[in-house]
């Protein structure tokens, strides 16, 4: 076992601002911005919400705006463990293998886990792993950003940083990756499509589905 793990524990509470993020939150949201979004989906106050989604999906980018609207910190997994590393995924997958990330990654998340509401952006795998799964289901609210072939082959062009993109051709890996995990990504507690929108409107799409979520529980509840 890859001993860099001890780096992580100060990484793994630097919960910033989602106005301050290093993360890359360019601009604030009034508070009264805020208010009127939570109040839209007030019993999901205090929630973690998990972001999941294949590489080229959205999860950073539209998560940083998603936690602005709420109000909570931005927190990317990736980032995190990359911090806690001392390295980039890539060189960590070069250096030590995918199953010494996939452990690195299961520790990390569990331990963001525990800490306050937050939006958490999640790596591709890391909802396919069933102890990742599991603890997600019990702390915290899954949303998943669906995305369709070309659209994550055209955005994962973009740049050369995605490792297991790196083992072949690119379309034919997410294609594979498509039908690996989306039949697991299904289990996540909300599904939103996302496609070439602007951001906000993606926020936008989020909140609603949100909305929604939040309605047929409490109609669960009374039946």
């Amino acid at each position: 076992m890859v001993d860099w793990i001890y780096g992580y524990f100060a990484a793994a509470y630097r919960l910033v601002s989602p106005l301050s993020t290093p993360y890359g939150v360019a601009v604030g949201v009034h508070s009264a911005t805020v208010g009127a979004t939570m109040s839209r989906i007030s019993s999901l106050a205090g929630e973690t919400i998990v972001l999941v989604g294949l590489m080229g999906s959205g999860k950073s980018s539209i998560g940083r705006r998603l936690a602005s609207r709420l109000g909570i910190p931005f927190v990317d997994a990736d980032a995190e463990i990359e911090a806690a590393a001392g390295c980039t995924i890539a060189e960590f997958f070069e250096r030590h293998g995918e199953a010494a990330f996939r452990d690195g990654e299961r520790r990390v998340i569990a331990r963001l886990l525990g800490g306050p509401p937050q939006v958490l952006a999640t790596g591709g795998g890391a909802f396919v792993d069933p102890t990742t799964r599991a603890l997600v289901g019990d702390k915290a609210l899954s949303v998943w950003l669906r995305a369709e072939l070309d659209l994550l082959v055209k955005r994962c062009g973009r740049r050369n940083t995605r490792p297991l993109l790196r083992e072949g051709n690119p379309r034919e890996i997410l294609a594979r990756l498509i039908d690996e995990r989306y039949p697991i990504y299904a289990e996540t507690d909300v599904i939103v499509d996302t496609d070439d929108s602007p951001h906000e409107t993606m926020v936008d799409r989020i909140i609603d589905a949100l909305e929604a979520y939040q309605r047929d529980s409490a109609g669960d509840q009374t039946d």
